[in-house]
């Protein structure tokens, strides 16, 4: 019960500062292009908290905590409002008679400030905590494995494989994925000598269609560092949201391309036991996942699909292009279209998360 409790917290709170953040930078950019806000919601469903601020803003917080939204004053636009909507407009204040610049600048901020807050959260970390990094030597050798075949002891540092140097943990790991059972040498330094171990990579197939990934079957040492000086935890923690940024593109890609499969898609399920698991190893922990969570919402959200901020993106362009917005037709149907997409990432992540809790498996075990 305790671990449920908590986990349940966790989840709460790492996701409503991220859907916070995210919905408060379109809140700022509305209000500096002299848009009025009429709601600002945390949580969706029947509000169980609301207040009317004293610029007219009704601010709510929701049962259910997967998302939130702002309304700009007057986002229906003329041709979906009704009268009585129409006749509650406040001129100058409504968000469609706005240049389309300034709706771009509302729509962008959303995710814009995931990013600054990625940013935020790893220059506290590294300025703090310290920057936990990964070095290229070796900490454990699986047994049965590719490494432990080849001779591999705990304290080597991987200097190579093949003839490509492998000056951190990282280049070992892209290179090692890239060349499933393929024999080739590991040049290794152990106590101060250089040594070449001939070795055949593990091969391994992800459920799925995925292409095979290949293993060597050791952990590398991590080190926590130490709490760096305020201008290089500006410039590290700008680096670490950079390099999250094309990490998890990357990671998209290889869906994309087979090389991983779609079913390492995770949704909120995951997500919440992630928080749990995170919340225990203390607040270093909690910012890094964070950061990370607010990275892929920021992208996610930059997606050109319509009903998220990046398809709404796509219209504007395309109106700034051609001097008049997008027929409505086409804008409804690119909605549609993209909330029935939308709701099947949803429930095909949250059949992944259920299946690797063990559900399915549990209830042909019960039925049988």
């Amino acid at each position: 019960m305790h671990d449920l409790i908590r986990t349940i917290l966790a989840f709460c709170v790492v996701l409503g500062v991220l859907v916070f953040i995210h919905e408060l930078g379109h809140y700022l950019a509305a209000r500096w292009r002299g848009v009025k806000v009429d709601t600002f919601s945390i949580g969706f469903g029947p509000p169980l908290w609301r207040w009317t601020d004293k610029v007219g803003t009704e601010w709510r917080i929701g049962p259910i905590p997967l998302g939130g939204y702002v309304k700009p004053h007057g986002f229906e636009g003329p041709e979906d409002a009704t009268e009585e909507q129409k006749a509650a407009w406040e001129p100058g204040r409504t968000f469609h008679d706005k240049p389309v610049g300034s709706r771009m600048i509302v729509i962008a901020a959303g995710p814009v400030f995931n990013f600054v807050l990625a940013f935020v959260l790893f220059f506290l970390l590294f300025a703090f905590c310290g920057q936990p990094s990964v070095r290229n030597t070796v900490a454990a050798v699986m047994p049965n494995g590719a490494a432990a075949a080849a001779g591999v002891k705990p304290g080597d540092t991987i200097l190579a494989l093949g003839e490509q140097a492998t000056p951190d943990a990282q280049s070992v790991q892209k290179l090692v994925a890239g060349e499933p059972g393929q024999a080739t040498t590991l040049h290794v330094k152990r106590d101060g000598k250089d040594m070449t171990l001939p070795v055949t990579l593990g091969r391994i197939t992800p459920s799925g269609n995925a292409a095979p990934i290949g293993q060597l079957g050791i952990e590398f040492a991590t080190e926590t560092g130490k709490p760096q000086p305020l201008p290089q935890a500006v410039v590290s923690g700008a680096k670490a949201t950079w390099n999250t940024i094309t990490q998890t593109l990357d990671g998209l890609w290889q869906m994309v391309t087979g090389r991983h499969t779609p079913r390492d898609l995770g949704g909120p399920l995951r997500i919440a036991q992630l928080s749990g698991q995170v919340a225990q190893y203390g607040v270093a922990s909690i910012l890094s996942f964070m950061a990370l969570l607010s990275v892929n919402l920021g992208l996610i959200n930059l997606f050109p699909i319509p009903i998220l901020d990046g398809g709404r993106l796509v219209f504007y362009v395309l109106e700034a292009i051609r001097g008049r917005p997008v027929p409505r037709k086409i804008q409804e149907v690119g909605f549609q279209a993209g909330f029935a997409l939308i709701a099947g990432l949803f429930l095909f992540s949250t059949f992944n998360d259920l299946s690797s809790f063990g559900l399915f498996h549990w209830m042909a075990a019960l039925m049988g």
